[in-house]
């Protein structure tokens, strides 16, 4: 497994960069950056490849509907070229909420949406005049004085696309035109049924297997020293599990809340999002379990996390994307160090296996 963290451009820049720079010494190979509804992820992208050597740099995510196509191509190509072919361009829909109570664009069809734009950057990137006719983009504009036109510039390196999806049918897109799949929400003993099954359809689609493709999960790491820490800790999360299920989205549109009623527990994501919805923030907190939060994080004793990384490496996961805890910048980077040496751990044991 290859290593990755996400950051979010905060108001405390020079400490992020910091925690970047740290990073890539410790080893890093990928770090990822948010756009949520605070900062956007090009500009922070473009600074950060000034500031590293080494490891890639991608965009987790880059909003679908908050940029043409050709903006997108534009913003990635650009970004691959000035960090010498370090840039990996994630997209992803985002939701109803932010697409459409923040930038006041529809969410409507973001299947059809994300197809075409995949479709439209690799077009770009080609050096090749753009013309395209799609359900949701026309380049040119039919009717108007413009005219087929090719970028005044071209992608310089391979540029991979990966699709921050969770829906069985923007799985299904992802395997078929990605070159990975930012996951979330994931629990490895239920992954088959709700992500891998979609995933291998639409690369059998294409032709492909999982060894042409790159699944990228997340979750926080968090190391604790003894039980009572743990139960400390656990209980210290449920608050924000019950943030995801009850208010990432809309009243009725919430695919976290999806993500984790496939995974077998549809009954409290239910309660949970309707205590949510209705105010009642710490009775929602309250029906999340145990078993939910070490389901779907990487907290524990070292051992445990030792563990569940092997878990998630035997599920398929290539590349794992930490978000390491702690309350200062030395705290979240002596977090990391430690879970970047066990997949070091875990890679050594699986080079080991093979070899005999």
């Amino acid at each position: 497994m290859r290593t990755s963290t996400t950051i979010e451009a905060s108001a405390n820049w020079p400490e992020t960069v910091d925690f970047v720079v740290e990073a890539e010494k410790l080893g890093m190979d990928i770090c990822w950056v948010a756009e949520a509804w605070g900062a956007e992820a090009p500009s922070p992208l473009g600074y950060l490849a000034a500031k590293t050597e080494r490891m890639l740099l991608g965009s987790a995510i880059i909003q679908l509907a908050t940029r043409t196509p050709m903006a997108i191509a534009r913003a990635a190509i650009t970004l691959s070229n000035l960090s010498g072919g370090r840039f990996l361009l994630g997209l992803g829909p985002s939701g109803p909420q932010v697409i459409e109570g923040l930038h006041g664009v529809p969410f409507a069809r973001p299947l059809s949406r994300m197809r075409e734009t995949v479709e439209i950057v690799r077009q770009a990137a080609s050096g090749e005049k753009v013309a395209y006719s799609g359900r949701e983009f026309q380049i040119p504009l039919p009717g108007g004085e413009g005219k087929p036109m090719r970028l005044a510039m071209r992608a310089e390196h391979e540029m991979p696309i990966h699709l921050a999806t969770l829906s069985p049918k923007m799985l299904h897109l992802t395997g078929e035109i990605a070159d990975g799949w930012l996951g979330t929400s994931f629990v490895p003993e239920g992954a088959k049924e709700a992500y891998f099954d979609h995933l291998d359809a639409g690369l059998v689609a294409s032709g492909r297997s999982r060894a042409d493709f790159d699944i990228c999960q997340g979750a926080e790491v968090a190391f604790a020293e003894d039980e009572d820490a743990l139960r400390a800790m656990v209980a210290g999360r449920k608050k924000e599990l019950a943030f995801s299920l009850g208010g990432m989205g809309s009243a009725t549109t919430n695919f976290y809340n999806n993500a984790y009623s496939r995974q077998g527990w549809a009954e409290v994501a239910a309660e949970v999002r309707e205590r949510w919805q209705a105010g009642d923030r710490e009775g929602a907190a309250g029906l999340v379990t145990d078993d939910m939060v070490l389901a779907t994080t990487l907290i524990g004793t070292e051992n445990m996390v030792r563990e569940r990384l092997r878990v998630w490496r035997d599920a398929g996961v290539d590349i794992v994307r930490f978000y390491p805890a702690g309350e200062t910048l030395d705290a979240r980077l002596t977090t990391l160090g430690r879970a970047i040496d066990l997949v070091r751990e875990i890679e050594i044991e699986s080079e080991g296996e093979a070899a005999r």
